[in-house]
């Protein structure tokens, strides 16, 4: 049961969502409670096109500051909200539009491909958006002759060149400081620990070009965004799997799988960023209707461009996955 504050909060929440019209869009990496609130919980990808389809005229943003710029883009037509301002991405500031477009006149003729995990002046630079679930479509949809510039994830893009087998992609060196420390010497201990485990590995972990190498032979491994490591959960067969990613997905993996036992790669993996919002903020959000999040109309216009072209691909890419 909740405790009375919790559900004097939970309340009203549902109070203030009818008369603004008003739904809640969290990321995996959320709190729990944040979680089960929710009117839509997924990764930036599923976050973004979710957002897009609904009609209301508030969004509540539960991720960290670049989502609901993200949002702020896709749908000018809403009041795009953050509950904590403060709640930002060690990732997204490794880069800045200054960095990139300095990095652009070095390669003049290559095609830049964002992460979203980016800021929207990092985005109206680019060329293309991507998200971990899609990034790999994403650069097999560009001319194989072209250059690329992958940002600002140095792992993900190391992934990606590695998948692709493209030797003309060349990649920003930033990190997401939570994934980055994720160690492939503690995930190989842990499938050695639990030979009957799948490893669910992100692409952003520092561990994962080593950890493909160390599991203990015959042991499943998968490199999979947080919404394909909920996919591949409900279908496997697998009754134990190890997760290399922030352990917030975790809640959500347990939640839809009660008879599949998931454990951390790492127990210490968690985002500051992301748990920076709770449901008091979501109701203090609500009701003082701050902090709208408003990109400017010029920084919008060149920053959508990429960013449709990465929900397009990533619609095409979800409706491969799920036939």
């Amino acid at each position: 049961m909740p405790s009375s504050a919790l559900a004097a909060d939970l309340d009203a929440i549902a109070r203030l969502k009818r008369e603004r019209d008003a739904v809640i869009v969290a990321h995996n990496y959320q709190l729990p409670e944040v979680q089960d609130l929710a009117d839509f919980v997924g990764d930036s990808l599923a976050m973004a096109r979710w957002a897009r389809q609904t009609s209301a005229r508030v969004l509540v943003v539960a991720g960290v500051y670049f989502m609901a710029e993200t949002a702020s883009i896709l749908c000018p037509d809403k009041t795009v909200l953050i509950p904590d301002a403060d709640a930002g991405c060690s990732l997204a500031a490794s880069i800045t539009a200054e960095q990139l477009r300095a990095w652009k006149a070095e390669w003049p003729d290559a095609v830049v491909v964002a992460y979203v995990n980016t800021s929207a002046e990092v985005k109206a630079e680019s060329d293309y958006c991507c998200t971990s679930s899609n990034a790999v479509d994403v650069v097999n949809a560009i001319d194989p002759e072209r250059d690329i510039l992958f940002l600002p994830d140095f792992y993900l893009g190391s992934h990606v060149a590695r998948v692709t087998g493209r030797k003309n992609i060349h990649v920003w060196l930033g990190e997401c400081h939570v994934h980055a420390t994720i160690r492939g010497e503690d995930l190989a201990a842990k499938a050695q620990a639990h030979q009957d485990a799948e490893l669910l590995i992100h692409p952003e972990c520092g561990c994962t070009t080593r950890a493909l190498a160390l599991p203990p032979e015959g042991v499943p491994h998968h490199v999979l965004s947080t919404d394909g490591m909920i996919r591949h959960a409900r279908q496997t067969p697998a009754r134990t799997l190890i997760v290399a990613t922030e352990v917030g997905l975790l809640h959500r993996l347990r939640r839809e799988n009660p008879d599949k036992t998931f454990l951390p790669a790492q127990e210490d993996a968690v985002c500051p960023f992301m748990k920076r919002i709770d449901v008091a903020k979501i109701r203090r959000s609500l009701e003082t209707l701050t902090t709208v999040v408003d990109v400017p109309p010029a920084v919008r216009e060149r920053a959508l461009i990429p960013l449709q072209r990465m929900v397009s691909i990533g619609g095409a890419s979800a409706a491969r996955a799920a036939s």
